[in-house]
């Protein structure tokens, strides 16, 4: 009996993720960069940015997507953390810009004064990655693939693009705003939101391997039936934060 419980023990712990190494302390020159705008720093409290980058265990010299980067706050923090012998890839996609054109000038800045990073656009279903990535980060960003304007096969390429972008055993990062449980992806285009059993459904079934989950933007308080964007619960959504890996 000793000997069966030992070889149990023994095979769940080489089944169990490796615990990560990285710490919260290890970002704070990426957090003390000079060249982060004061409005970025005013966020770092409630996007906790370098808990999240300890979650995504960060290295100095990784080749990192930003996929749909938005204004640039986790583009500018991912220069530092990776370094002068790293890259990040900055991605906008050309829809998002066509419909709102300052994503373009907020690229711009993002990317200017980083030598070690290159702004990409394209379809948001086709991100042109020029080489593989050891780890990509989309924050807040999953649902938009199943808004009523894209195509209903955009999530399905999108996510086969990322899991293609990566080496084997690379990571992807997701974080977004948590839907009311069994909604599905339901709430995308009305409320901005997804069930995290929805988002997991979709990244598993495109081969990609849940290897964490993070309590780190847990918001009990949130009924998820909200607009993200109504003042009353805008910065302060119930969201997911989960840590995926392309099998080797």
């Amino acid at each position: 009996m000793r000997s069966t419980l030992a070889l149990i023990a023994l095979a769940l712990a080489a089944s169990a993720p490796a615990a990560s190494a990285k710490e919260p302390s290890d970002y704070a020159a990426a957090l003390n960069d000079a060249q982060r705008p004061a409005a970025d720093k005013e966020r770092d409290a409630a996007r906790h940015p370098a808990e999240l980058l300890a979650f995504a265990e960060i290295d100095p010299g990784e080749k990192v997507g930003d996929y749909i980067m938005g204004g640039g706050y986790w583009t500018r923090l991912l220069a530092t953390a990776v370094g002068p012998q790293g890259k990040v890839y900055a991605f906008q996609p050309d829809e998002f810009i066509a419909f709102r054109p300052a994503y373009a000038d907020e690229q711009n800045a993002a990317v200017a004064g980083h030598a070690n990073v290159a702004a990409l656009r394209g379809p948001v279903s086709a991100p042109p990655f020029p080489e593989k990535l050891d780890t990509i980060i989309t924050v807040q960003n999953l649902h938009d693939l199943y808004l009523g304007a894209f195509p209903p096969d955009t999530a399905t390429k999108a996510i086969a693009a990322l899991f293609d972008a990566l080496k084997p055993g690379g990571t992807l990062v997701v974080v977004d705003h948590s839907a009311a449980d069994g909604s599905g992806t339901t709430a995308a285009n009305s409320i901005h939101r997804i069930d995290k059993a929805a988002a997991v459904a979709a990244l598993t079934h495109a081969g990609f391997v849940v290897e964490a989950q993070s309590d780190l933007y847990k918001r009990p308080e949130d009924p998820r039936t909200a607009n993200v964007f109504d003042p009353s619960i805008r910065g302060k959504t119930d969201q997911f934060a989960l840590r995926l890996r392309k099998p080797n």
